[in-house]
């Protein structure tokens, strides 16, 4: 009878280990978890595997509210000694539908309509900048 109870114990704590990891699993904060709507509108990707990865993205964002803007950015792709940037743009302002993946990374029309940049770098360092093309 005892030991009955003792492997009841066990299949409940092992039941509730596996639910709880399951839970945290499925409900990791994402993008759809920020106030602002954002909308990826152009991205980038260089196809070399073997060397560093350089992504940029350009998104189209309802609002500007900065600490958001550097959530989006950590939650996109990043790969270790690659790196990342994007791009954000009001969605109600004329914002790019192709990068590239040097400078200027899309035209210059659209420069002046950049809301903010946000890059994390090959070393893993994080940088938001607001409205990286004025003042130049």
């Amino acid at each position: 009878m005892k030991t009955q109870s003792i492997f009841y114990i066990i299949v409940l704590v092992v039941g509730a280990v596996i639910i709880w990891i399951a839970k945290d699993t499925f409900t990791q904060p994402g993008v759809q978890d920020l106030h602002a709507d954002y909308k990826e509108v152009a991205m980038y990707r260089n196809e070399n595997n073997t060397g560093p990865i350089v992504r940029v993205y350009a998104v189209a964002t309802s609002d500007s509210l900065w600490n958001e803007m550097e959530d989006y950015g950590n939650f996109m792709p990043h790969t270790k000694y690659g790196n990342t940037k994007v791009f954000f743009f009001k969605q109600s302002e004329e914002y790019p539908s192709e990068v590239a993946p040097t400078e200027p990374y899309f035209s210059e029309v659209y420069q002046d309509n950049c809301i903010g940049m946000y890059e994390k770098s090959a070393m893993g360092e994080v940088n938001l900048k607001r409205y990286p093309f004025r003042n130049r």
